[in-house]
């Protein structure tokens, strides 16, 4: 049996990586172009997300809503990613809240009590016009989805004429500003995807009404308007917020 002989003597400069061979990672790294390194957005980004993770988080700070009918790639990415959206967020103070039956994702400011939070999100008030338009079409909603309707529509003389019963006064002698207030709410919560207009003059009711205005809080809204008319018709708003990014 031999044995292997022992080589005991300092390795020869000859043994040594050429100059020009490549670097096997022992030494200093030497930097990397952006064009060779796919993982950099932008100069001198230290960002680890995805760019699709990204975007859904700035769209999830941009608006108010991430629909899933309307944005189907991003909602997948949401889904897939919601562990490291949802801890992004929660290093702003925001909270995420993932609606998977109706398809809808929306954030939320945190407010807590005991610790004091700066806040990053500002509540944007409903008008005296826009939270009676809502009421209109929440109920509407909730009475025509009673009845097995998939899709709730509705005109819009119809929700001018409802709200319009709330300005009511004998006194008034400018109806016609009371009519461009509502056309303005409509407006508003067609921009915001409450409803969507098909034709003209005709809206889809989303689901988003049921978000924006809960059972709670539409019955709520409903003995206000009953109980304290006079006041609603003159009042600039009711208190009903939607959080909006600055």
């Amino acid at each position: 049996m031999s044995e292997t002989p022992v080589r005991d003597d300092p390795v020869a400069l000859d043994d040594a990586a050429p100059a020009d061979a490549p670097d096997d990672g022992g030494g200093f790294i030497a930097p990397v172009s952006m064009e060779d390194d796919p993982s950099e957005l932008f100069p001198g980004d230290r960002g680890t997300l995805d760019a699709e993770v990204r975007t859904v988080l700035v769209r999830l700070l941009q608006r108010r809503f991430l629909l899933a009918e309307k944005n189907p790639a991003q909602w997948r990415t949401l889904l897939e990613n919601q562990p490291v959206v949802e801890s992004r967020l929660h290093d702003l103070y925001v909270q995420l809240v993932v609606d998977h039956e109706r398809g809808i994702a929306y954030k939320k400011q945190v407010r807590a009590a005991e610790t004091e939070v700066p806040v990053l999100l500002r509540d944007e008030p409903y008008t005296r016009a826009e939270t009676l338009v809502l009421v209109h079409l929440r109920a509407v909603y909730q009475r025509e989805r009673g009845g097995d309707q998939t899709s709730v529509r509705i005109d819009v003389e119809d929700v001018e004429q409802a709200a319009l019963t709330y300005f009511y006064d004998p006194a008034d002698t400018n109806p016609a500003a009371h009519q461009k207030e509502v056309r303005g709410a409509v407006e508003r919560l067609r921009r915001e995807g409450i409803i969507e207009e098909e034709s003209e003059g005709r809206f889809r009711i989303t689901g988003l009404i049921e978000v924006v205005l809960s059972n709670e809080r539409l019955t709520a809204l409903r003995d206000w308007l009953r109980h304290d008319q006079p006041r609603a018709a003159t009042d600039g708003d009711d208190g009903t917020d939607t959080e909006v990014a600055p």
